[in-house]
């Protein structure tokens, strides 16, 4: 490992800096259910994965971004790590900053929006796997995944669709 990264330019050292980490959080709406379409109704629910290391508690999918991956393969590609769901990415729902959402380090997290059909399968960091819907949601929840789900279902509501 590197102690010090050096320019590409002149070869000197350049000044480190400390910097949050990259990840990506994903939304995962079904049907109301295995297989059906998607259509906004209350009964649609959510994936949520409990997760099998600290921080412990359920949790939307997500991690960190690969060097060189952009955020949207990021999404795709732990969706399908931990839920064994194929996802289709929809839209932003937002970035979430706070230097304190995750107790490990800091980390910026661009939640997406997606949808899936077919079973979810706890897989990798997953512990456990579930659809909740919004009357249905776990009280233990990791990071800022509570704060997350409430804009997402104040912001995205069937009712407004």
């Amino acid at each position: 490992m590197k102690d010090q990264l050096l320019c590409p330019h002149c070869g000197k050292p350049v000044k480190q800096y400390r910097n949050p980490f990259p990840t990506v959080d994903i939304i995962i709406e079904m049907g109301s259910g295995p297989g059906e379409p998607l259509a906004r109704t209350e009964s649609n629910g959510i994936v949520l994965i409990k997760r099998k290391n600290p921080p412990y508690g359920w949790a939307m999918p997500g991690g960190f971004v690969d060097y060189g991956e952009s955020l949207e393969s990021a999404a795709v590609r732990e969706a399908l790590e931990e839920t064994s769901l194929k996802v289709e990415l929809l839209y932003q729902l937002g970035a979430y900053s706070d230097p304190a959402r995750d107790p490990r380090h800091h980390t910026v997290s661009v939640v997406f929006v997606a949808r899936a059909t077919g079973e979810p399968e706890a897989a990798d960091d997953a512990k456990d796997i579930g659809v909740f819907t919004r009357s249905s949601l776990p009280d233990k929840m990791a990071f800022d995944h509570a704060k997350i789900i409430r804009d997402y279902f104040k912001k995205c509501s069937p009712k407004r669709s």
